[in-house]
């Protein structure tokens, strides 16, 4: 019996050891999948010098990690998919389309060294996202969760820097982020995305309840604190519209809706000044017509002569201002680099993930996919970054994987 026993054990261990084995390498190369995206978030984290800061990250060392990590997020990618395989994809065609017509535009461009950079970089870009197509999507949401934990790193930092030094986060009456440099708006981005994909993924049955709310309750402060309007209205609009594709399928996305309803109801009722107090941000009537000095710039950019090229392709990728001023619309800055042809590819992009999440089943990937394009179109009227390498950018191209085609959905074994 003692002799039976010990052999049937030696079986087992001998079949156990090879998966063990097997499992290896593919937990390796998960995490590389994951570094390579946290790279890719990483460059477009831009290194602003003159914000305020406390790390002693002198400017061009900064600016350095930021580009590099592109460069490292190539090299990664080319590292976990040997041979290189990619999969077939309308997104990524687009936005190569759009990179090669932006480095077509930037040969005209006034100041073309930084054009033909911004523009090599948006192609350096696309690349990346071609060679890790076959990870769209798996059926555990590598892409997403990274994307999500880098999320709650960066909001994390933010926390730090204000307990920290509080006077210097709270520069003009906005938290910024001082350990590395984040103006208030990206700050406002990137805990606005943290708190959706968090909300819906519980709605949607993939996050635990003490998970989600200790996020939520760290990222709601913060974001109010940022005083990002235009994030604050992405979110609940982008929320609402994932909300209401689970509603039929999901009890805890009706009891969800029952309580909002109910907290909202009492909320206006009876904190309707300090409401109205926040949205104002201290401005008067006049200055919120002109959207904080934004139509000024924007009617400029209408009215300032152009040729047909100009009009067609743009004047090449810039740093998305105009006579020094922040062009603060995606559309017109698109507009103003990129052209007409640059508009239409950009809202092809739109429309592409908008449809594909339209007629995917209900579930958590449509449900996503729909919160972080609602959140893009809102967010685009009065920030910029659809039509080059950014973050809003990665927050499409994530929904554009949650969309993919089924058939093909699991990524490398």
């Amino acid at each position: 019996m003692t002799t039976i026993t010990t052999r049937l054990g030696t079986q087992l261990t001998t079949r156990i050891r090879p998966t063990r084995r097997a499992v290896a390498p593919e937990v390796r190369r998960r995490h590389r999948v994951q570094l390579a995206w946290a790279l890719m978030v990483l460059n477009v984290m831009t290194f602003f010098p003159g914000a305020p800061h406390i790390l002693p990250i002198p400017g061009s060392v900064g600016k350095l990690i930021a580009q590099g990590a592109l460069v490292g997020a190539l090299m990664v990618a080319l590292s976990v998919n040997r041979p290189v395989r990619i999969r077939p994809s309308v997104f990524v065609f687009l936005v190569m389309l759009l990179a090669a017509e932006a480095l077509l535009a930037s040969i005209r461009a006034e100041f073309l060294f930084g054009a033909l950079f911004r523009a090599g970089r948006l192609c350096g870009f696309a690349v990346v996202l071609w060679l890790l197509t076959p990870w769209w999507p798996r059926r555990d949401l590598l892409l997403l969760r990274t994307h999500l934990m880098v999320l709650w790193a960066i909001v994390g930092s933010v926390v730090v820097g204000l307990m920290v030094a509080p006077g210097l986060a709270m520069t003009e009456n906005r938290l910024a982020g001082i350990l590395w440099p984040i103006p208030p708006t990206q700050v406002g981005h990137y805990t606005a995305g943290a708190a959706g994909l968090t909300i819906v993924l519980w709605m949607s049955g993939h996050l635990r309840r003490w998970i989600a709310l200790t996020s939520v309750l760290v990222c709601i402060p913060v974001l109010l604190l940022t005083h990002t309007r235009t994030a604050l209205l992405a979110l609940v609009v982008g929320v609402l519209i994932a909300g209401l594709s689970l509603f039929t399928g999901r009890s805890r996305v009706r009891k969800a809706f029952t309580i909002g309803i109910v907290v909202f109801s009492v909320g206006a009722l009876t904190l309707s000044t300090v409401v109205t107090t926040w949205l104002a941000r201290g401005q008067d009537a006049q200055e919120l017509g002109a959207l904080t000095g934004r139509k000024a710039v924007w009617d400029a950019i209408l009215a300032q002569p152009r040729s047909t090229f100009e009009t067609l392709f743009g004047f090449g990728l810039s740093n998305k201002s105009f006579n020094g001023l922040p062009i603060d619309s995606n559309w017109l800055g698109t507009y103003y680099d990129v052209g007409l042809v640059g508009v239409a590819i950009t809202i092809m992009l739109v429309l592409f993930v908008l449809i594909a999440a339209w007629f995917r089943p209900q579930g958590p990937h449509r449900a996503l996919a729909l919160f972080l394009v609602a959140y893009c179109v809102i967010a685009s009227f009065t920030e910029s970054g659809l039509s080059e390498a950014s973050s809003y950018l990665l927050d499409l191209t994530l929904a554009a994987s949650l969309v993919y085609n089924t058939s093909t959905r699991e990524g490398p074994r």
